[in-house]
């Protein structure tokens, strides 16, 4: 907790689009700082804190972070987002939710544990002039409403969601969008979720990155010779491999139901290996990727399964010739 006092940590700058969107959506005059921060990749947490301190002070009505939460799209999220299209489940996608939760809020760690038969969601406690209701009801509506987007909220069953700050005058409000007993005045900001309702699966008709990926596994397949319906499942094993970080060559041919050997032969007798193949795929995403100019470096390395950003530029200049920024400013 000691590095808090330091370091409020920064948000992603999708926030600032969705705040603006509010603004917008409510015919509101847009404050300067709003619009100083619409081009910036990152911006810091207080500029967020202000801002919604700002604006409720303006507004001065209740459940002011559930209307702005409604307004989430996934481009609001980044990578959370991409990655989320490709989940089967409520529980993978929270798993990957608080493994790159940090790219959307980097100042305080999300924390998941199990106690009997409930999950726990919370955020680490922050300094006391940092957190307000507001910011909390914003970041936890916001995660509700990511997974909106990718399954039935009436299907999604909460315990409880706590809020640190005393009860307002209409906690009706808060227990009809989160359709579960909201309690304050409690020790921290947490969501309480059967751990039953992990298994519960996210829409399959709706998966945006699920359609990307077999497009793209499509067209690579035309540029490989000797391709077989093999190849056609390789590659899409591959593509999803790396949105969930599960990319070695054990897992991908668990995945086939072939072993290891099986697919090395296959490979070995399209004159590759697992490594080239994969690397292609890599090259090819990396390109798709930096056409989306909402995402950073850092994310697309974690999309590509790449644990350091530095090892992506380099592997992109072999690939290219040029680092990620040149061929972004050259494509764009």
């Amino acid at each position: 907790m000691q590095q808090l006092k330091n370091y409020t940590g920064s948000v992603y700058g999708g926030l600032g689009h969705l705040l603006y969107a509010f603004y917008q959506a409510q015919a509101l005059v847009i404050p300067e700082q709003l619009e100083q921060i619409q081009n910036l990749e990152r911006f810091d947490y207080t500029v967020w804190r202000d801002l919604l301190t700002q604006l409720d002070h303006q507004l001065q009505r209740p459940a002011l972070g559930l209307e702005i939460a409604e307004l989430v799209q996934p481009k609001h999220l980044g990578i959370i987002a991409y990655i989320a299209m490709s989940c089967e489940n409520l529980g993978e996608a929270l798993q990957r939710y608080h493994d790159f939760h940090r790219l959307i809020y980097d100042g305080s760690p999300l924390q998941v544990s199990a106690e009997n038969d409930l999950l726990s969601i919370r955020w680490s406690d922050l300094p006391k002039n940092m957190a307000t209701q507001l910011t909390d009801e914003v970041a936890i509506a916001l995660m509700i409403g990511f997974l909106k987007h990718f399954m039935d909220f009436k299907e999604i069953c909460l315990h409880e969601v706590h809020f640190q700050s005393a009860a307002p005058k209409h906690v009706a409000l808060y227990e009809q969008y989160f359709r579960c007993k909201v309690r304050f005045s409690q020790p921290c900001s947490q969501v309480l979720m059967p751990i039953q309702e992990l298994s519960k699966p996210f829409f399959q008709a709706d998966q945006t990155l699920q359609l990307l990926l077999t497009q793209q596994a499509n067209a690579l397949l035309e540029k490989l010779p000797n391709t077989t319906q093999t190849d056609h499942r390789l590659q899409q094993a591959i593509l999803t491999g790396l949105q969930k970080n599960l990319f070695q060559i054990e897992h991908i041919a668990n995945q086939l139901n072939i072993s290891v050997r099986q697919l090395q032969r296959h490979l070995q007798q399209q004159g590759t290996t697992y490594q080239q193949r994969m690397q292609e795929i890599r090259c090819m995403m990396a390109e798709e990727y930096l056409r989306d100019p909402h995402l950073s470096l850092q994310e697309i390395s974690l999309l590509l399964g790449y644990s350091e950003q530095s090892a992506f530029q380099r592997a992109f200049k072999q690939w290219q010739q040029l680092t990620p920024q040149q061929w972004r400013q050259h494509n764009l």
